[in-house]
């Protein structure tokens, strides 16, 4: 990991490789570290691979105040990212806020977009209004885990308080009641299923997470939520926008966040998708669970955009 400094963050990144860049952007909570198995592969493969600890998390940058983690705000530091590098565009891969961050990269700043590769969460066009408001007045009598990522201090306590505990439960335990279930009182991390670390995430991967949200918290991860109904009063602009750069969907077939973000019917919005892939048996944390599967899938895009976007 090597520090760059942008003007307002600082962002620890994973630098391998030589060619043409991609950026892999992880997801809620997790690290650069989610993609240790498929960046040495792609940077074998020929391209330049920067994998940064988005802000809020790890080695970069943690704002307090809950306004910096805005979609403007995280944009642009994969916008700085590339200025700090000498690179007009690459291509992005996100998974989960990743995949968000990514696609909204897309549509805020499409001349620094090569393509698009969206792990588990597909594109969503802009709501016709508040997002919190809709969730509230359909999911009423439901819990919801953004909802309940809302109010200050609580989640972020409920995280913290035993991060090593959290991070097992997260990996190991996701489920669809966790998500979007009865709403019975008890919070996000009651709802996780506990269960034995799974075959592909070792007690050295777990410590490797404890240790760095032991260090951060979670208040900035959480903050990210926090910021979405500030992001869609900051785009109006966005209404009835869609992504033009080749794009590609991947996710587990077994993923519980397809219940609450189906895919189906993202391709109306998407100009150029190149594959809308489902992995049989495969859950959220795709990257980590499948790494061979998904570079072959990264790669398939890459390959696909000739030439190259250098």
């Amino acid at each position: 990991m090597r520090t760059v400094r942008l003007d307002c963050v600082a962002l620890a990144v994973r630098d391998e490789g030589s060619g043409p860049p991609v950026v892999l952007v992880h997801g809620f909570p997790e690290l650069a570290y989610s993609w240790r198995h498929v960046q040495p592969t792609l940077a074998a493969a020929g391209f330049r691979v920067l994998a940064p600890d988005m802000r809020g998390y790890g080695g970069s940058s943690c704002p307090e105040e809950p306004a910096a983690y805005g979609i403007e705000e995280l944009t642009g530091d994969l916008v700085g990212l590339l200025d700090a590098h000498g690179y007009q565009r690459a291509v992005f891969v996100g998974h989960d806020w990743g995949a968000t961050v990514v696609w909204q990269l897309a549509l805020l700043h499409p001349d620094r977009v090569a393509g698009v590769c969206a792990l588990s969460v597909p594109f969503a066009p802009r709501a016709r209004r508040l997002p919190l408001e809709i969730w509230r007045e359909r999911l009423a009598d439901r819990f919801f885990y953004i909802r309940h990522f809302q109010d200050e201090g609580v989640a972020d306590a409920e995280l913290a308080k035993d991060p090593e505990r959290t991070m097992r439960l997260v990996l190991g335990g996701l489920t669809v009641e966790a998500l979007l279930g009865p709403d019975d009182g008890r919070g996000y991390l009651d709802r996780l299923r506990e269960t034995h670390l799974p075959s592909w995430l070792t007690e050295t991967d777990l410590a490797h997470y404890a240790e760095a949200f032991a260090r951060t918290g979670f208040s900035g991860p959480l903050n990210w939520y926090r910021a979405i109904d500030r992001n869609w009063a900051a785009t109006p602009h966005l209404a009835g926008a869609g992504v033009a750069a080749p794009c590609l969907f991947l996710a587990g077939a077994d993923d519980p966040a397809l219940a609450v973000m189906p895919h189906e019917g993202q391709e109306r919005h998407l100009g150029d998708l190149r594959g809308s892939v489902l992995l049989p048996g495969a859950g959220h944390w795709i990257q980590q669970e499948r790494p061979a599967e998904v570079t072959e899938v990264i790669l398939g895009l890459l390959r696909s955009l000739d030439p190259w976007w250098t």
